[in-house]
């Protein structure tokens, strides 16, 4: 393929901007442009949704009609006028955000999901960095991403009449998808070097246009390169290990490469989980060679500007890499640097091993990018918890509470989820723009009466009904399979049934099968003649999720019950378009993992502009958003801490009855508890509260933000404080105080009680560390006696009679002997603590 195939020589003079409008991904959430692709070539676009696609398939002859159409060319010059005016208007950061950002952010993301035309993705990580995209785009946040392009991505899923997965691979034809080479200033095509064994490995680089923002993409498939290198980027998440770091050498060190060639020098580096670890190690390396400094300073100036977002749950969902592996992919890649394979392990390595030198130590790419960031963050007030939790054995001898891991609840793109009926309900609400401004607090629906709101739900689920019918046709028909033809294609689906949605990854701890696990109590609910529901299930199992496939046999098997056939369906392949049609249509969303692995969980979020409702486990973003008023939640209050020691099954029965006894109870009753009219006031009053309330709580137009205000903004200044002088006197100071650190020691610890307090005394040995230097604290644990504390000793005085020694004292109120205990740690506001120096220590 070459660049003439991006060339616009072939369009009518009059319709040359169609190029540009094609390949800006823009059309995946404003669709004013739906009806130019729509007049190009109506079957592909409607199957498609890929405006590249349409423009390249649609004849000669055709474009030659509508630029002679007057109608068209109206359209088309609107949609010009539009896209101009889109680009040129003022935004939320460049008008309202206080600070400067310089050159915007670099961020690193395994996956993209913007479109189901550019299937870059495989679920939920995907589509957040998606959404994050689109968000800064409508906000005007100055970021740049990078990912990879896959000839395969993730794979397509089929099933097989007797219930099994089956994938396939097809090939993504990049002159088909909707991205363009990315030209230097030569106007040739950008490739960049990566260092391989024995080798150079050749990445192409192309460029996806996201509104304002940019993705930049590399692919390894240059006919330069040998046949296992051009398969590097053929195909998402293989299971393959030594693939895998490949992968991440190519997105981590090309990626940084790519952004110093064009020239680009981003203030901060964001990296979307741990895959992108080695970016941060580049960046490192690249300041170093500018500033002519070596690893260590560089590493200290330039991750004040890192940031680590973390979406994982368990430490096992971590990529880890053997010492071998990378010997023999990385040394090429650090030799001539003051950084060798094992002092990289050293900083992707638990602190607590016994011996560096093992030969089973393994790289774990999480804790290389957290020694690598200033600042870490998971993805919802619980996952918080959970992420200190996870990380704490790296914080040696601090408790999980004082490890500094933020959070920014994930949010979701408002615009490319809303269906039809409720964006022109939205728009009198609230404006037709109003998701491209802040909405602090609720956007009112007080004008808008019950009638249409229920019109709107009716409406929404009527498209639904045809789709599945559409898609099951597809699916099932020409096979044949089970009882009944008509069930089988979707003909026995309601409009008016209660609809409930379950799609997500079919994995064992999201429990896919809760309904399941009593097939007499669900069949019973299918049964009802008066208070009908019917069920949509979507969802891949990856290849090598056993029990995940497993599942999926199970609800196939259950659909095709003669008693159930036509009432529980399972749609194929689901990805971002199916997921748009579900969740636009469904009365009810279903999420039931188990507490507290749902990191955050969007999918619940997407329903919330169409009027559906949640039905959801109490974790992840449904334990900060549920109240009675919005939805209904199994286990409400659910703690971390009650259930972080549990056994990871104990909950599942008494889940499971309590989704039924909501179902039985409150759900079904609700949606059929009509007036005289046919509205269910009751009803109707949830889905208003919950749009009212949660639905701009839990956009990612928050969530961008919230990184901008409470992240970017504060790392930058942060930032420009590491000089390299800077850097290098942290480096000197904390060195020395290494040195003594381990001859630091308490020398007498007292207590004295007055007027309902204890005044405590200790002294401290600092054995020549400057006092300014050490933070002395009294910390109490949560206990009957009152919740944890953390409380700051002030200095006295020296004691004389004793060098480098001094007495701190503080007063707290009462509590039993043996519950206050002293500690040191660093002090310092240049830094952010303990992630950048973990030294502690305590009072035996």
């Amino acid at each position: 393929m070459t660049l003439a195939a991006y060339t616009p020589r072939s369009l009518p003079e009059s319709l040359s901007g169609l190029f540009q409008l094609a390949l800006d991904l823009r059309w995946t959430w404003h669709h004013g442009t739906d009806e130019l692709w729509r007049a190009l070539d109506s079957d592909i676009w409607d199957t498609t949704r890929n405006a590249w696609l349409v423009l390249n398939s649609v004849s000669g002859e055709r474009l030659e009609e509508l630029a002679a159409d007057p109608d068209f060319q109206q359209r088309y010059r609107e949609q010009i006028h539009a896209h101009q005016a889109f680009t040129e208007a003022d935004t939320w950061y460049s008008t309202d955000c206080r600070g400067d950002l310089g050159e915007g952010v670099a961020y690193f993301c395994m996956e993209y999901g913007l479109s189901e035309s550019l299937p870059l993705y495989s679920g939920g990580l995907g589509v957040l960095a998606g959404d994050f995209l689109k968000a800064s785009s409508d906000l005007g946040a100055p970021v740049m991403a990078v990912g990879l392009l896959y000839q395969q991505g993730y794979f397509r899923q089929a099933i097989s009449t007797d219930g099994e997965q089956l994938e396939f691979y097809p090939y993504n034809d990049p002159t088909m998808l909707p991205v363009s080479p990315l030209r230097d200033a030569d106007d040739q095509w950008v490739r960049v070097i990566v260092p391989f064994p024995g080798r150079h490995v050749r990445l192409r680089a192309w460029k996806a246009q996201v509104g304002r923002c940019e993705l930049l993409l590399l692919d390894s498939n240059d006919p330069r390169n040998e046949p296992g290198d051009r398969g590097i980027t053929s195909e998402l998440y293989t299971g393959d290990p030594e693939k895998r770091l490949q992968q991440e050498m190519v997105l981590g060190i090309g990626g940084w490469r790519l952004l110093e060639q064009l020239g680009r020098s981003p203030s901060l580096c964001h990296l979307n989980e741990g895959h992108c670890a080695l970016a941060l190690i580049e960046r490192a390396f690249s300041w170093q060679d500018d500033h002519e400094s070596d690893f260590q300073t560089a590493r200290t100036a330039t991750r004040a500007t890192n940031l680590f977002t973390t979406h994982t749950s368990v430490a096992s969902g971590f990529d880890h890499f053997s010492r071998s592996l990378l010997r023999l992919y990385l040394t090429p890649w650090l030799e001539g640097r003051d950084l060798n394979v094992d002092q990289l392990l050293a900083l992707g390595s638990q602190p607590s091993s016994p011996d560096n030198q093992s030969t089973d130590l393994k790289l774990n790419m999480a804790l290389l990018a957290l020694n690598m960031s200033g600042r870490f963050n998971g993805v919802s007030r619980i996952h918080q918890k959970v992420t200190q939790t996870i990380f704490q054995p790296f914080f040696p001898r601090w408790p999980a509470e004082d490890i500094p891991a933020d959070y920014v609840t994930n949010g979701i793109h408002t615009p490319s989820w809303d269906s039809p009926e409720s964006d022109a309900i939205w728009t009198r609400a609230c404006g037709k723009d109003r998701w491209r401004r802040p909405l602090q607090s609720t956007c009112p629906m007080t004008d808008i009466a019950d009638e249409e709101l229920w019109e709107m739900r009716r409406l929404e689920r009527a498209r639904l009904i045809t789709y599945l019918r559409r898609r099951l046709a597809s699916q099932h028909c020409e096979q044949n399979p089970g009882n009944n033809h008509e069930a089988a294609c979707g003909l026995l689906l309601d409009h008016e049934t209660l609809t409930l949605g379950f799609a997500r990854r079919f994995t064992e701890y999201k429990r896919p099968d809760l309904l399941l696990k009593d097939e007499e109590r669900l069949l019973k609910l299918l049964a009802s003649r008066d208070r009908p529901i019917q069920i949509v299930l979507a969802g891949k199992a990856h290849p090598y999720d056993l029990p995940g496939k497993d599942i999926i046999r199970r609800w196939k098997a259950f659909s095709r019950r003669p008693d159930v056939e036509g009432k529980v369906v399972f749609i194929e392949d689901y990805d971002l378009g199916v997921a748009n049609q579900l969740i636009q249509g469904v009365d009810v969303w279903l999420n039931c993992p188990r507490h507290p692995w749902e990191a955050c969980g969007t999918s619940g979020m997407k329903v919330l502009v169409n009027g559906g409702l949640n039905l959801s486990q109490y974790d992840g973003w449904w334990a900060e958003a549920w109240n009675p008023d919005v939805g209904w939640a199994i286990r409400p209050g659910a703690t971390f801490d009650e259930l972080s020691g549990s056994n990871n099954h104990d909950h599942d029965l008494s889940d499971m009855e309590q989704l039924f006894d909501l179902l039985e109870n409150e759900v079904i009753p609700g949606f059929y508890d009509v007036d005289s009219e046919g509205i269910p006031r009751k009803w109707v009053g949830r889905m208003r509260a919950s749009m009212d309330q949660l639905t701009a709580a839990y956009s990612a137009n928050r969530m961008v933000r919230e990184y901008v205000e409470q992240f970017y903004l504060p790392m930058a200044e942060m930032g420009s404080r590491r000089s390299s002088e800077t850097a290098r006197e942290l480096i000197g100071e904390y060195g020395e105080i290494s040195r003594h650190w381990s001859r630091l020691r308490f020398n007498s610890f007292n207590t004295s009680e007055d007027s309902g307090s204890q005044t405590f005394t200790v002294e401290v040995y600092l054995d020549g560390i400057d006092e300014q230097r050490i933070a002395v604290e009294l910390v109490a644990e949560d206990s009957e006696h009152g919740p944890r504390t953390i409380t700051a000793m002030q200095m006295k005085h020296p004691l004389g009679g004793s060098p480098h020694t001094y007495l701190y004292e503080c007063t707290v109120p009462p509590r039993p002997e043996g519950h206050y205990t002293p500690r040191l740690r660093v002090r310092d506001e240049r830094l952010n603590l303990p992630l950048e120096n973990p030294a502690i220590l305590w009072l035996r």
